[in-house]
């Protein structure tokens, strides 16, 4: 949605009350934003440890702040204690914290990088699972690492803001819709409409919550369950091709593109159906018999380095891309302002007062600066104390001159993202951290303790430009909503606290209570290994690789470049039948690699039910798809907190659902 379809709606703002930047700050958003954040980390932080991709949750997130403080702005009303009215303003400040703590949930690594140090990753590599290249988890050294790493990001992007939003004008697509849905929840229709899309959310909520209790009581031990039925016969379950009975999956997949689960599902067919039955074949010729599962020198260390290389692969295209186009954009508007500059002022004066809605937002936020000294000193300061915490008391195998580097890189990189973020609507932190590991890994070296530099690396940089990126877009969203800039950083730093304090917590608990990162557990946590890997690759080389596991790797790196070539130049010069549509995405094809089919399934079965319900009203499945969404994937991931503590008190699920063959079941 661009920002011109937003007139309508914001046109109305001429004759609304915005009140001033420190009266948009109140304790019932603040309370409203530490209930819903704290929610919505918990929900990211389990899906990083499910299958490691997180959806768009920007609807839910409006619609749950708009609702909760109408009700509860409604209770006051009736009690006499209502002192002022439920703003736009409010409900943005609560959205704006809301993606900052769950920004954190993704950055802190809990379900990669930081998870990748363990003992129980580090087990998996017989041959460097040494002291120097594993850290013990505890939440100390955790709370100490992600607070120092969280805040310098958004400190170097603040003066920037109004390069990217006034002068260049990003549109940053999905903030944007965000602003127009705040914009329009607060006019009598939209209000209607998102009562009715949370009733919806409240109803599926509950579904999925019962459905996942009941689940429980037949699920003893990993083996056992619904999420154990050989959906497709016992040969195909074997193959990791079956339906988990998961709503959160369900979920996910109603508020994907079809796409998306379309390319997981051919990813997983390729690798679990044809992949590796054939290396599995070459056992006792390319690597050793004797290997345990887990092991990277055997099968894993294929599953693991071939899903790297098409990873790597769609990250680089990615890169190069997005570079090109944001050469061609600055480009173009350095043209375009030396053309402006012979323009007939007069005329420049007249077109200037044809918007009052843009000089309006124009005017709003530029009314509360920061001044610059202050990004400044903030940045100065906390880069500081950063290199010190994490240098000397928490990673010492990350020197500080290590650390210094990757914040004098950092800078540079988070620009990009945040300007490449704002034409494509695609953040690159996750491909920037991953190209850390390796850098980082190399330099420090194998026997100074690599993996674990490589990996700390990894966590300061992409910290670093996903919590700027993340900012400048939540800045797109007051722009348009006529919030204050302060109250948006008050906000955005509130929100990064409550981040950094609820991912080290969420992850203890489900670390204590569930086996975190077994293949066979409802928390594989994939990207463990897959940072691990990285990790490993850059410390040792392709020498440690597995025998012709670099051959395949180059094959499916390329393989992934050639995908996303194909599908952009498609897209730039086919109109007619859209066939790039239908292009899988190398990135969703690579995640079955080392998962298995089984979550696809889920998803593919939530892309019917979008399909099906969309062919019977395709409006009222707009409107309704992603509230249902959300209350499916909500009540199945709270389910996970009583089931922890089941877990940690020692009770055990009642009954063992499991199913046999009918060979094993006449001998037994």
């Amino acid at each position: 949605m661009e920002e011109n379809d937003l007139e309508g709606e914001v046109s109305t703002l001429k004759n609304t009350w915005v009140p001033t930047w420190t009266k948009q700050i109140t304790i019932r958003s603040l309370v409203t934003s530490f209930i819903l954040g704290t929610l919505f980390n918990f929900i990211i932080c389990r899906l990083s440890y499910t299958s490691g991709l997180t959806p768009n949750l920007n609807v839910p997130v409006g619609l749950l702040g708009f609702t909760v403080i109408k009700y509860y702005t409604a209770l006051l009303n009736k009690c006499g204690l209502l002192k002022q009215p439920f703003t736009r303003q409010e409900n943005t400040l609560i959205q704006t914290c809301i993606f900052a703590s769950s920004g954190i949930a993704f950055s802190s690594g809990t379900g990669s990088y930081l998870f990748g140090m363990s003992p129980y990753i580090t087990a998996k590599d017989h041959v460097e699972d040494t002291p120097i290249n594993r850290k013990r988890l505890s939440l100390g050294w955790m709370f100490g690492f992600i607070f120092a790493i969280s805040f310098v990001g958004l400190f170097f992007i603040l003066p920037l803001r109004k390069v990217m939003i006034l002068k260049y004008k990003l549109p940053y697509r999905s903030r944007t819709a965000t602003a127009h849905l705040i914009n329009s929840v607060h006019t009598p229709t939209g209000s209607k409409l998102a009562k009715k899309q949370v009733a919806l959310l409240f109803k599926s909520f509950c579904g999925s919550f019962a459905f996942a209790c009941f689940q429980w009581f037949f699920k003893a031990t990993n083996d056992c369950g619904f999420s154990s039925f050989p959906t497709f016969g016992l040969q195909a379950y074997n193959k990791r091709f079956y339906f988990d009975f998961s709503s959160t999956y369900v979920g996910i997949g109603m508020i994907s593109t079809f796409n998306a689960n379309a390319s997981l599902l051919i990813g997983a067919i390729i690798s679990w159906g044809i992949l590796w039955p054939w290396i599995d074949r070459k056992k006792g010729t390319w690597y050793s018999e004797d290997l345990p599962p887990n092991s990277l020198d055997g099968m894993q260390g294929y599953k693991v380095y071939i899903a790297i290389a098409m990873i790597l692969g769609d990250g680089f295209y990615q890169c190069i891309y997005m570079l090109l186009r944001i050469t061609y954009s600055l480009s173009t508007q350095y043209l375009k302002d030396k053309n402006s500059s012979s323009v007939n002022p007069e005329i420049v004066h007249q077109n200037s007062n044809v918007d009052y809605d843009d000089q309006c937002r124009k005017e709003y936020f530029l009314k509360d600066d920061i001044p610059i000294w202050v990004a400044i000193t903030g940045y100065v300061i906390l880069a500081v104390v950063s290199i010190i915490v994490v240098s000397h008391y928490i990673f010492p195998q990350l020197k500080w001159y290590h650390i210094l580097v990757c914040y004098l890189i950092a800078p540079i990189l988070a620009f990009f993202n945040a300007y490449g973020c704002g034409l494509t609507g695609l953040s690159l932190a996750t491909i920037y951290g991953e190209v850390a590991i390796i850098i980082f890994s190399s330099w420090v070296g194998i026997a100074n303790g690599g993996i674990i530099a490589g990996l700390a690396s990894c966590g300061v940089m992409m910290s670093f430009v996903s919590t700027a990126s993340v900012l400048m877009q939540d800045f797109k969203t007051g722009y348009l909503t006529l919030t204050s800039p302060r109250s948006m950083l008050f906000s955005e730093v509130f929100g990064t606290i409550i981040g950094c304090v609820m991912s080290p917590l969420v992850f203890w608990l489900f670390y204590k209570a569930f086996p975190i990162g077994d293949n066979k557990s409802t928390y594989p946590s994939p990207n463990g290994d897959v940072y691990r890997g990285i990790s490993l690759l850059g410390a040792k080389g392709f020498s440690y690789l597995p025998k012709n596991c670099l051959k395949l790797a180059i094959i499916f790196f390329c393989i992934a470049v050639l995908i996303d070539v194909i599908h952009d130049m498609l897209k730039h010069y086919e109109n007619k039948y859209k066939i790039y549509r239908y292009i899988p995405q190398p990135m969703f094809l690579a995640i079955p690699f080392y998962l298995g089919g089984y979550f696809t399934i889920d998803r593919c079965i939530g892309s019917l039910i979008v399909y099906l319900w969309e062919k019977k009203n395709k409006n009222k499945a707009q409107h309704y798809v992603p509230a249902m969404a959300f209350g499916l994937l909500c009540g199945d991931s709270l389910w996970s907190v009583p089931a922890a503590i089941l877990s940690l008190a020692g009770t055990k699920a009642p009954i063992c659902m499991k199913f046999l063959s009918g060979t094993v079941n006449h001998n037994s």
